[in-house]
């Protein structure tokens, strides 16, 4: 009988070719897959004329991406295994019960997963929009199956598990309102007041940088309130997603200014001191008595 060494048996050198021929297949798949999907991003970005659409191609691409890296690392893992005389039949069924069991003991996570693709395949949200979830307002900075990653005003980062989002306000979404509320004071006349605030939106319109973001003219909705000390007018500026900020703060500037050259008071909160008066109408002299420090 001929002696044969395990190594022989098993017939390395042609299972070690197949092996290395899967991993550089797979590893060309991953980068092909990466230039087509690149391909498609700036394809898809040509007629693209707003930064909201490009926003969202870049998020479909970072998605497409993830799943068909998944996909092929798991294929090929499979595909390992089956060279290498591993029969796959009995790890899928085990798989199987063993994902049943995980499951249910990481429920919340596969809630997460399962969320993450809805809003992904729905369009709720995108990278570098500006949304408030959870009580958390800030830039979307990061976006994956599991959890949205915010960056607020102050830099800090959320991260939020998409299965904890049941309420997603998005900030960013085709157009915005510099929503925009000031007081006068109660003895100015409000026509006028609605000329001079639509004199200082037209010159906001007319800034090089502040007038490309605005894109109606100024809507004065009229008197809000009856403050203490002033009368409260509301208006809004239909302006580009993400830019009302921006704007508001550039129209609260140069109304200020206008205000001031056409002599209109923004009041502050005044206290009358009032003494009473007798039942003839006269009212008593008022007396401050400054007590001396001893």
């Amino acid at each position: 009988m001929e002696n044969t060494s395990f190594i022989d048996h098993l017939h390395v050198p042609a299972e070690m070719l197949r092996v290395i021929l899967t991993l550089l297949v797979a590893w060309a798949l991953i980068i092909v897959s990466r230039k087509l999907i690149r391909v498609f991003s700036d394809y898809a970005r040509q007629g693209i004329e707003s930064a909201e659409e490009g926003r969202r191609v870049e998020t479909l691409a970072r998605m497409l991406r993830y799943i068909f890296n998944v996909v092929i690392l798991v294929v090929a893992a499979v595909w390992l295994l089956s060279e290498l005389g591993v029969s796959v039949t009995p790890i899928l069924g085990a798989a199987g019960v063993v994902g049943i069991a995980v499951g249910f003991a990481a429920k919340t996570l596969i809630q997460d997963y399962f969320t993450g693709i809805f809003l992904l395949l729905e369009n709720q949200i995108r990278q570098g929009d500006a949304v408030e979830i959870s009580g958390k307002i800030g830039v979307v900075e990061d976006i994956t199956l599991r959890y949205v990653a915010l960056r607020d005003i102050e830099g800090n980062v959320h991260y939020i598990p998409n299965g904890q989002i049941t309420i997603l306000t998005n900030k960013s979404r085709g157009y915005a309102y510099a929503l925009i509320e000031f007081g006068v004071a109660y003895r100015e006349d409000l026509d006028e007041v609605y000329e001079v605030t639509r004199m200082a939106a037209a010159a906001l319109r007319k800034d090089p940088k502040v007038g490309p973001k605005i894109m109606e003219d100024l809507d004065i909705q009229g008197v809000q309130d009856w403050g203490d000390s002033a009368v409260v007018i509301r208006c809004r500026f239909k302006t580009v997603a993400m830019e009302q900020w921006d704007v508001r703060r550039n129209f609260l500037s140069i109304l200020k200014k206008t205000f001031d050259a056409h002599g209109i008071e923004i009041p502050y909160p005044h206290l009358t001191l009032y003494a009473g008066q007798d039942k003839q109408g006269k009212a008593p002299a008022l007396r401050i008595v400054q007590q001396r420090e001893e």
